[in-house]
């Protein structure tokens, strides 16, 4: 079983672990391009976090695929495989010229309500052409997880960073234009991604493939159930999106400015943990659909007891990175020799037990995210999330006069460790999944 679980986690933490990095490769290029690297990064913030609001709310079509699929190929139905790759790469493609298309009252009311200023007015509407690509990636992905291939997804989103950052690079720099540089650039990289996924899934699955039955993909039954369980993975993503959009706007309406670079630059290092841990929700959600569709209650049992053992063990060794490197971390986003160095420096060692404590406060959610995935359990999902988010915001709201930004940081972390918790007991301790098996 750890053979299993490290097969489909480890080219996903390799997948993962390059976008945290290409992240911090654009935070880093913001630092160091013009002379007010707060002003910057602070712009390119604002501008990462519509771009998440709005692939976020479209990571839905890789999770219902992920976990529909994993359980028609564990039931050895290639027919219906073939029919999800139909079905998701249709509603992504709609989604994408719809997004294109209503681009300009989206983000104008994405940019006043993140107050954006010109810098991200410019961010924006270069990278708005990425998108269609970007919501296919996830139904290519989703389908391939659902396959149980980690390798393809892996060998893409190493194709979609690498091309990324070597144009953000020669936008940015050789081309002087900054910070919409980088947006051109996620641009070309998520169209080659897109290209890559296509030709080899004809090179992998072309022979296995059934021909597809249009009359069968648009079944009204089976697309109630993909939407149904969309739905719930959309408002349940809705509420994230809500939480990390409200996270960057708190920060940047605060009294001193610095703590929205500082902020910032502290949530990069959580990401790098969560993109980490993610591996092993994949595995989770892969697995957990696979052993449920071939009716196997023994290896499901076994697959979630190790993928939560994963999980908390990634979540003890970044404690320990973050005890004794987060000086180091931080001082790659930044220009050591720009005026505000030492400052946000300084800010963020006020505030860098938080980023130690969340990973401790984050073992079980990404993990139970996985399970609930891969059995298709879409509406505990929703509902532990709707009670985390409240939470956050009672929390933040009661906290911040008396203790600042640090009360954004205990919401946040309250707010990762309930989503946990709420799924385990909402299942029965688990028990609810492994009945699955005998519906």
């Amino acid at each position: 079983m750890n053979r299993e679980i490290m097969r489909i986690a480890l080219p996903n933490i390799v997948s993962n672990i390059t976008v945290p990095l290409m992240g911090i490769v654009s935070t880093a290029i913001a630092g160091h391009w013009g002379t007010d690297s707060a002003a910057t990064i602070g712009a390119l913030a604002i501008g990462v976090s519509i771009f998440n609001f709005i692939y976020w709310n479209c990571a839905f079509v890789r999770m219902g695929t992920s976990g529909l699929t994993a359980q028609a190929y564990g039931a050895g139905d290639m027919r219906e495989c073939t029919n999800m790759l139909a079905r998701a790469l249709t509603v992504a493609a709609v989604m994408g010229v719809l997004m294109v298309a209503l681009q300009w009252p989206v983000g104008e009311a994405a940019l006043w309500a993140m107050n954006g200023g010109e810098m991200t007015r410019d961010y924006f509407y270069a990278r708005i052409w990425a998108v269609p690509a970007g919501i296919l990636l996830f139904g290519f992905n989703g389908w391939f997880t659902g396959m149980q291939n980690a390798v393809i997804p892996m060998f893409t989103a190493l194709t979609v960073n690498i091309v990324h950052i070597l144009c953000s690079l020669w936008f940015a720099f050789g081309l002087d234009l900054g910070i919409v540089g980088i947006a051109y650039a996620s641009v070309l990289a998520q169209w080659c991604g897109v290209g890559l996924s296509a030709v080899l899934l004809v090179w992998k699955y072309g022979t296995i493939l059934t021909k597809t039955d249009w009359e069968e993909v648009l079944d009204t039954k089976r697309l109630k159930t993909f939407f149904l369980i969309n739905r719930d993975i959309m408002l349940r993503t809705l509420c994230i999106v809500a939480v990390y959009t409200f996270f960057t706007g708190a920060s940047a309406r605060m009294d001193d400015p610095a703590l929205l670079a500082v902020n910032t630059l502290l949530l990069q290092l959580f990401t790098l943990f969560s993109y980490m841990n993610d591996g092993f929700a994949y595995a989770a959600e892969a697995l957990t659909g696979r052993f449920i569709g071939a009716r196997d209650g023994g290896s499901l049992r076994q697959c979630i007891r190790r993928c939560i053992f994963w999980g908390t063990v990634v979540s003890v060794v970044f404690v320990g990175i973050y005890l004794g490197g987060w000086r180091e971390l931080v001082g790659l986003f930044i220009d050591r020799t720009a005026p505000d160095a030492a400052t946000i420096t300084a800010l963020a060692g006020r505030y860098i037990g938080w980023i130690i404590a969340i990973p401790i406060a984050s073992a079980m959610p990404f993990i139970m995210d996985g399970i609930m995935v891969g059995a298709t359990e879409t509406r505990v999902m929703r509902d532990s999330m709707f009670l985390a988010t409240a939470a956050y915001f009672v929390i933040y709201y009661a906290g911040y006069p008396l203790i600042g930004n640090n009360a954004l940081w205990l919401a946040f972390t309250l707010y990762m460790f309930l989503r946990g918790v709420l799924q385990y007991f909402m299942t029965g301790r688990l028990k609810k999944i492994e009945l699955k098996i005998k519906n």
